[in-house]
């Protein structure tokens, strides 16, 4: 068997489907399997009668709604809940839950009395969360999802922490405004360092002009926008910008390429990677690996949004990142599931 005529023999995608068609050809029946990510040679390997199937190992064996969204609700009685608030402990009776596990606690009897606490690695029982200021940076966590969020991006004992949601959810804004929270007012960390995926513009960002701030900015622009904002609810507007430009000057804030951040080691910093759906496990795997002692990595984003080709909700970096630190006492995770900016944005992330 060979090559149709208008696939080009020079290219080497279509060298491999030639020689799965020459094995094929020459298998007295055994099966021949061409095995890959890329889905443009799985299409061509199927229109010419070969059998493909996509890379499967690096996968999490889940579906969509098996993704561990780092919350349970317990069913207790009131006595319970109030011998709650009063000791701030819980000892579950249906055993062991993952560590830092968010629990919602209800009441059995459909009272409105409720509670809200974190399974606790070092107590081995549920905490309560801890109290934090009517405001974080300007920001007031408006749902359970964003409570949960601060109550672990605020704790300096759980240095991994990833996060998911829809568009509109909060995420990148609360991994901000804790970040500023924990570097510039409560001095925990050196810098906030801001990194995210730099898909659109290809394998590297070298070809752009300028200077790599200035190749970066457009790719970062989401990241600004949320700095600005957040800047603005302290200070007045007009200083909102050079504020961004001091705590740069200053080595306090840093936006930076994936692209570098290779073969770094990064000591007491918090690195906040965005769009993280983005990442292969490998890439994750080469980010947290490169933190240095006292660091803290927080992975955000949406594992329904990935641009990336050769991934899915099955093989991306952060759904990989979630299932493998599940029950570890250093990570954490939240999931995000109600939209803050607009009725029309969390519609739009829903059905388009």
């Amino acid at each position: 068997a060979q090559l149709p005529e208008d696939l080009d023999p020079r290219k080497p995608d279509n060298q491999v489907i030639a020689l799965t068609l020459q094995l094929k050809a020459e298998s007295d029946g055994t099966p021949v399997i061409l095995v890959s990510k890329d889905i443009n040679v799985r299409v061509k390997a199927d229109a010419l009668n070969l059998q493909a199937q996509d890379y499967e190992t690096d996968k999490m064996v889940l579906k969509e709604e098996d993704l561990y969204d780092g919350m349970t609700t317990l069913t207790v009685t009131p006595d319970d809940i109030e011998n709650f608030t009063k000791t701030n402990l819980y000892q579950p009776s249906n055993g062991q839950l993952y560590f830092n596990l968010f629990v919602h606690f209800k009441s059995v009897n459909g009272a409105k009395s409720s509670a809200l606490g974190r399974f606790d690695a070092a107590a081995g029982q549920v905490v309560g969360l801890a109290a934090i200021k009517k405001e974080i940076w300007g920001i007031q966590p408006k749902n359970l999802g964003q409570r949960f969020a601060f109550d672990i991006l605020l704790d300096e004992r759980i240095p991994f922490v990833t996060m998911t949601g829809q568009a509109g959810t909060g995420k990148t804004l609360l991994a901000l405004a804790a970040g500023l929270n924990q570097v510039l007012d409560q001095h925990r960390y050196r810098r906030l360092l801001v990194t995210r995926p730099v898909i659109p513009m290809g394998k590297d960002v070298g070809y752009l002009p300028g200077d790599k701030d200035e190749k970066l900015r457009p790719w970062m622009q989401p990241i600004y926008d949320n700095l600005e904002y957040l800047m603005g609810c302290i200070y007045k507007e007009q200083m909102a910008a050079d504020m961004i430009r001091h705590i740069q000057d200053k080595g306090l804030f840093e936006a930076e390429a994936l692209t570098y951040i290779r073969g770094r080691s990064i000591p007491q910093q918090f690195i906040i990677v965005d769009e993280a759906q983005n990442l292969t496990p490998h890439e994750v795997k080469t980010i947290v690996s490169r933190a240095g002692e006292g660091t803290k990595i927080v992975l955000t984003g949406d594992p329904n949004q990935i641009d990336h080709p050769y991934l899915d909700f099955r093989s991306n970096g952060l759904c990989y990142a979630i299932e493998k630190f599940k029950n570890n006492p250093l990570a954490g995770h939240v999931t995000l599931t109600k939209g803050q900016r607009s009725e029309l944005a969390e519609l739009a992330a829903k059905l388009l």
